[in-house]
């Protein structure tokens, strides 16, 4: 129960921030702050208190494969958004998770090995993945109903997504944790209303921010059974922290280059 009631409280609350964000900065911005763990990793402390650091550990590792998987899902989606309409673009998106995240389920990745083919995945992505301009015409006054809608659906779809996870084991738990949930709310609200460009600013912000998320996990992969609960939630928050703000320095020279 506890588990549901933070999915349901959190969830609106977070795409209401990022919503916020991407009205106030840009909807990459927005993108950026909905790629940190900041459901899976309450999820995660959850896991570890009722069954042990040893599943916490695997499903760490499992949510750090998740990264590479999201990875998949920004480049099939964000590719495209150029020419097809959210539909079609959710629909190539989501195929591209669900065959990077079976394909690690069927053969999991040892950590050595996982992280730096999920750091590549999530580099090559950022190449990849289109920028995305919003021209005057894309920049659209968003109806009263937008934000509502967005953590309506956001809150069913978390929900809905992570019911079974418990009984799907601590991997395959923690790979359909990562499903991009969020950001694929904010990339389809904004495609739909804006165009292609915006649901591409908000799947190149989620891809900065995944290099928090991926630090997060392995931290906590590689410190929770050593250094228990407190100490391993701690060092994986001070690493997310960290590289979070050395990707908002990214962005931001980043777009004082555009």
């Amino acid at each position: 129960m506890s588990t549901l009631v933070l999915k349901i409280g959190l969830t609106p609350v977070l795409i209401l921030a990022a919503s916020w964000a991407g009205r106030r900065w840009g909807e990459a911005i927005g993108g950026w702050l909905v790629g940190l763990p900041l459901t899976s990793g309450p999820i995660a402390l959850f896991l570890a208190l009722e069954h042990g650091t040893d599943f916490a550990a695997a499903a760490a590792a499992g949510s750090l494969g998740g990264a590479l998987a999201q990875a998949c899902f920004c480049i099939a989606y964000g590719r495209a958004a150029t020419r097809l309409r959210w539909p079609f673009a959710l629909a190539l998106g989501s195929a591209a998770f669900a065959v990077a995240a079976g394909a690690l389920q069927a053969a999991p990745l040892s950590l050595p090995v996982l992280l730096p083919t999920t750091l590549l995945a999530l580099a090559l992505a950022l190449v990849l993945v289109p920028r995305g301009r919003l021209t005057s015409f894309d920049v659209l006054a968003l109806p009263r109903w937008d934000i509502p809608a967005r953590m309506a659906v956001a809150t069913a779809l978390v929900v809905g997504l992570t019911a079974a996870a418990p009984l799907l084991g601590p991997r395959l738990s923690g790979l359909l944790a990562t499903f991009p949930v969020f950001a694929t709310v904010l990339a389809l609200f904004a495609h739909r209303l804006q165009g292609g460009a915006a649901a591409q600013q908000v799947l190149w912000g989620l891809l900065l921010g995944l290099f928090a998320f991926a630090g997060f996990f392995l931290a906590l992969a590689v410190t929770i059974e050593r250094v228990g609960i407190a100490g391993g939630f701690a060092i994986a928050i001070a690493a997310a922290l960290a590289i979070q703000g050395g990707s908002l320095g990214m962005m931001r020279r980043a777009r004082s280059g555009r």
